[in-house]
Order: C-alpha cells, then structure tokens, then sequence
C-alpha cells in the first residue's frame, strides 16, 4: 500500500473538475492506455484571458487521479502565461507529497496541461513529433528530451528516480545504459556552473546584460548547437529577456519547452532569479 498524504485521498476519492467542456479553447492528451495512464485536459478562457473553466478525464491510478484534480484546482482564475509556469514538483507539493514511485503521475498532469495550451496557441494537437525526436525508451516511447527535462527540472541523480518520474527504463531495462550517460551528461553541466562566478551584489543594468549575454554564449548556445539549432538575443528590459531561436529551433515543436527549461532556468540559476524569458514571434 502506498504511503498516499490526506490531501492525495481526498482528491483521489473526490476529485475535482471530472468531464469536458464543448468547444474548449484548449485540449491535450498525454500518456496512453497501453502504458497504464492516459490523461486528456482542457480548458476554456474568460473574456479576460483567464482559465474559467478547466476538466480532464483520466485512466491511471491514484496518483494520476489525484494529481490531475489537483492541477485543474492550481490553474483556475490564473492566465495561460501563469499556468504555464506550473511545475510537477509543485503539482506534487500541492498534494503534500508523492510516493517517489509515483512521481510520473504529476510529469503527465505537467505534460497534458503543456499539450493543451500548444493546442489553444497554435491548433495543433502534438506538441512535439516524435519522429524527430531521439527515443530513448522504446517501450513507454520517452525521448532523450523528455529524459534530459524531468532530470534537469527534479534535479534527479539515478536511473531509478529517471524510472519514477517518466517511466523510462521501467520495461525491459535496455536503454538503462543510455539514461546514466543522460546523468553523467547533466552532472557535467552541473559541475561546469559552479564554475562560473556568481554575483555578490546587486547588478547593473550593464552588468545583467552583459552576464546575460556570456550565458547564453557559453551555456545555452552550445547545446542549441547540437542539434543544428542557434538563438538570438533580441532585447533586455530590466527583468524580460527576449529571444529568438535560428536554424532548426525556429519552428520546433519543443521551442517552449527550450525557452523555459533550458533558456530560462540557466538565466535564472545564473544570473537573477526575477528573469523572464520570451520568444520573439
């Protein structure tokens, strides 16, 4: 029996928000019935551009339950852009907690609310293709993206946690070997930030722009690279740093996903915790 917190039961038993909604603004559907969860949310905007009204349908377990229900409480009355920010590990602190084994269940509440919001931005119902994606786990189909995100975002250390909070090396335990080069890779990247100084005073605004700028040169632009991808920083207004994404970033399904866990957590680790990042469109 799993160690649920009273506030996991409660949303289990009771949970909020079940059904849909006719003509929704924006609907996602993440995981699926052969994996062991599903999940599908959406939800429609006020004349203010505030969520009135969000529902999901779910087939998982408790935890799934649970942490959908929770979410669909945490995005009400908020706009797209503060939903948005919503994390899995808040989705699991709102909770009081989850078993680390079920920690997949608040990543797909996290991933669905994502989906939904592309749709409602952009029509499409994917958020990403992954056929252009590398998959690490053929039998959950996590990609290499997927796996490097939810590592970097929980600040993971094993294959075991990788396991519990994406699935990935649940099966039949193949890709294991790739997922520690995964940690090693992170770990490296960790170790290279400690390396570069931090400030001990408040900054100017010429010297934000200027460790701005020595980030995104030393730090992102290389992993952007990689993948045949550039960006380009377009403006600095105090806190809201604008960016454009070159060469095979302009356009990708994932370019959200980069902007927030990559683009704008490294700022924020870096160089002020107040950062915004936007993408020039």
């Amino acid at each position: 029996m799993w160690d649920y917190t009273d506030k996991v039961l409660d949303h289990f038993r009771n949970p909020r928000n079940v059904g849909s909604i006719d003509q929704p603004d924006g609907v996602g559907t993440v995981g699926s019935l052969a994996c062991g969860d599903a999940l599908t949310l959406m939800f429609k905007l006020d004349a203010d551009g505030r969520i009135r009204d969000v529902k999901f349908k779910t087939f998982g377990c408790a935890s799934a339950i649970a942490s959908s229900s929770a979410l669909t409480e945490m995005v009400l009355g908020k706009t797209v852009d503060e939903a948005e920010r919503i994390t899995n590990q808040q989705i699991a602190e709102y909770l009081g907690g989850l078993p680390e084994q079920k920690m997949h269940c608040s990543v797909m509440g996290r991933e669905a609310l994502e989906a939904a919001i592309h749709n409602y931005r952009t029509g499409e119902t994917a958020v990403r293709d992954l056929n252009e994606e590398k998959i690490i786990c053929a039998c959950f189909g996590v990609s290499e993206n997927e796996v490097l995100r939810v590592v970097r975002e929980n600040s993971l250390t094993t294959v075991e946690q990788i396991t519990n909070f994406c699935k990935a090396g649940g099966g039949c335990g193949q890709c294991k070997p790739e997922l520690q080069a995964l940690l090693d890779q992170v770990a490296a990247e960790r170790q290279a930030l400690k390396a570069i100084p931090k400030p001990t005073r408040k900054l100017t605004n010429l010297q934000r722009i200027q460790m701005i700028q020595d980030v995104i040169e030393r730090e992102i632009r290389p992993v952007l690279r990689r993948d045949q991808g550039d960006i380009e920083l377009v403006d600095i207004d105090g806190s809201r740093v604008l960016i454009a994404f070159r060469g095979m970033c302009a356009g990708c399904q994932s370019a959200e996903l980069t902007r927030r866990g990559l683009v704008e957590a490294k700022l924020r680790e870096l160089v002020a915790e107040d950062i915004v990042v936007e993408e020039d469109r």
